[in-house]
């Protein structure tokens, strides 16, 4: 009865990934349920989309039924019935799955491989374990935030905008603004963060479970990574995967590593990128495979509320779960702040942000496709009547202020735009309208505070509004000498230090400021002819920029 109440309440498994095959190999293959288990899942599967497809047209649902008068008792008594009969069909699904999975060897062997490492969690069971891909929620937790002694009273830096105008001023205003407030967090609650994270979406997830699937084996099998439960300051438990590069040929027999493995596929091992994904974006089907494919060992993890990840996507939940990722990854996986990149694509700028700025040690941050302030590009794809409310709502719930978190991070970084991107423009496909320009500019401005005069802004403005050729002419015409300004720079480090910000710039001519931000910015900034949803090139991820590092690092142009 025991064995029968495991099954029932057990989780799903959907891959085996060492499977003997009657040559004496191993290869992965599905999991296969029998006709009962498969039947229970079908009806729960279904059960479950009609639950959100229910969730998220609710309102329509509670105005048809009050037209139709079932809140009356006729109508309720109705209402009660159609839920006994749905969860009778429950009971039924639960009972053919439980039944089903009792009777089927595969999923028996995986459910005492299950129990025998929450029992007891140690290297040979989490292996055993690993060999099956499964429900998450059943997982142990391979790291909890506060196993780093003192973690739990580490100072962490926020930003504060001072822009929650409700907690300001006096009772009144405070009275008078209150149904704005409280407006504003229905609105995230409700359908804010669905519009912001659509991958948070149960239905999409659905939708999306093959292709997650299918992406997880790749990983494990292709590149033997190493899937991960962190469980955040929050509760939250973050999915996480590992591709440990550090040792070039460990899984070679041979005296002699072939050409390929002599190759760039481990050269970069001993440096970690974690990848940050957007707002659709999984690591099983995200940025992984660019920083992959360049030779890096690579730490993948979804945001919360996302596949594996417990949760919702606000702020606070984000910035538990990059930070459990990052203690992960320096006090589990060994791997020193300054031998990790911070790779951030789209909306995953925020965390990447927040992540360099609470660890400045890091080698670098790699931003592609991202943006300075989430509102400029919420206000023009809601309706004009609804501007106020979008503000308030992204200040009190929603805002991601990148710009600011980036300021507060002194060491390297990348900026990746999309020429052709569609996403974070306020004029569709007009670079000039391109939110990473703000990033940029906002950038130097924190930086080099005294290079940023009016002309050398405008004419930097001028510059990110053009295509490579234009941008090219227009550095021709200012005689930008990259190696004078390098000098330029190199001399100010040597007599001062390259603490940031910077004072260069005090006593130099505007003509020269000006050569100085576009030097800069060629060195920030890296144009890549795409759309926003593009895979980036390998060609163009690699460790940022230094001043102090590599005279001759030049970025790479498309054209």
């Amino acid at each position: 009865m025991i064995s029968l109440w495991s099954c029932i309440v057990g989780p799903r498994v959907y891959r085996l990934y060492e499977v003997i095959t009657a040559a004496n190999e191993t290869e992965s293959q599905s999991y296969t349920p029998n006709t009962f288990e498969k039947c229970g899942n079908q009806i729960m599967q279904g059960i479950n989309i009609m639950w959100n497809i229910g969730l998220y047209t609710s309102p329509l649902i509670v105005t048809y039924l009050w037209r139709r008068e079932y809140f009356c008792l006729m109508g309720c008594v109705s209402v009660v019935k159609f839920g006994m009969g749905i969860g009778l069909l429950m009971v039924v699904a639960l009972a053919l799955r439980g039944l089903g999975r009792n009777t089927n060897s595969q999923y028996t062997t995986f459910l005492k491989k299950l129990n025998e490492a929450q029992a007891n969690y140690n290297s040979s069971n989490k292996l055993a374990l690993s060999k099956y891909d499964c429900d998450f929620w059943a997982w142990p937790a391979d790291f909890y935030w506060n196993e780093v002694e003192g973690e739990d009273s580490k100072p962490r830096v926020y930003v504060d905008r001072n822009t929650r105008s409700g907690r300001t001023g006096g009772a009144i205003r405070k009275l008078i603004t209150l149904p704005c407030h409280i407006a504003a967090w229905c609105v995230a609650h409700l359908f804010g963060r669905h519009l912001m994270y659509p991958g948070s979406i149960q239905l999409l997830q659905v939708a999306m479970d093959p292709y997650l699937q299918a992406g997880r084996e790749k990983l494990v099998k292709e590149f033997s990574g190493t899937r991960g439960k962190l469980v955040a300051r929050d509760g939250n438990s973050i999915d996480t995967m590992f591709v440990d590069r550090r040792k070039r040929f460990k899984s070679s027999k041979k005296l002699l590593p072939s050409l390929k493995e002599m190759g760039t596929a481990h050269t970069h091992g001993s440096i970690l990128v974690v990848c940050c994904e957007g707002n659709a974006g999984f690591y099983e089907v995200g940025n992984m495979m660019t920083p992959l494919e360049a030779g890096y060992s690579v730490l993948g993890w979804n945001h919360p509320g996302f596949a594996g990840s417990t949760g919702t996507p606000f702020p606070v939940q984000e910035q538990n779960a990059i930070d459990v990722v990052m203690q992960y990854a320096i006090h589990k996986l060994n791997f020193t702040p300054e031998n990790i990149v911070i790779y951030a694509w789209s909306i995953g700028g925020y965390v990447g942000t927040w992540a360099a700025m609470n660890y400045p040690q890091i080698r670098g941050l790699v931003l592609d496709a991202t943006f300075d302030d989430v509102l400029p590009l919420a206000i023009p794809r809601m309706p004009g009547w609804m501007s106020g409310l979008v503000v308030t709502t992204i200040r009190e719930h929603l805002n991601l202020c990148n710009a600011d978190q980036l300021s507060r991070y002194p060491g390297p970084v990348t900026i990746i735009r999309r020429t052709k991107d569609e996403i974070i423009t306020t004029q569709e496909f007009v670079l000039a309208s391109n939110r990473g320009n703000d990033l940029l500019i906002k950038l130097l401005r924190s930086r080099y505070p005294k290079l940023m005069s009016s002309g050398a802004v405008e004419v930097l403005t001028q510059w990110l509004a053009e295509e490579p050729v234009e941008q090219a002419s227009l550095v021709s015409k200012w005689a930008v000498d990259s190696d004078y300004c390098q000098t330029l720079l190199n001399s100010y480090i040597d007599e001062h230090s390259a603490s940031i910000p910077m004072q260069i710039g005090e006593d130099l001519e505007e003509e020269e400021k000006t050569r100085m931000v576009l030097f800069l910015a060629s060195k920030y900034l890296v144009d890549f002819v795409s759309g926003h949803n593009t895979p980036l090139e390998v060609r163009f991820f690699r460790v940022p920029w230094t001043p102090i590092a590599d005279t001759s690092y030049v970025q790479f142009q498309t054209t």
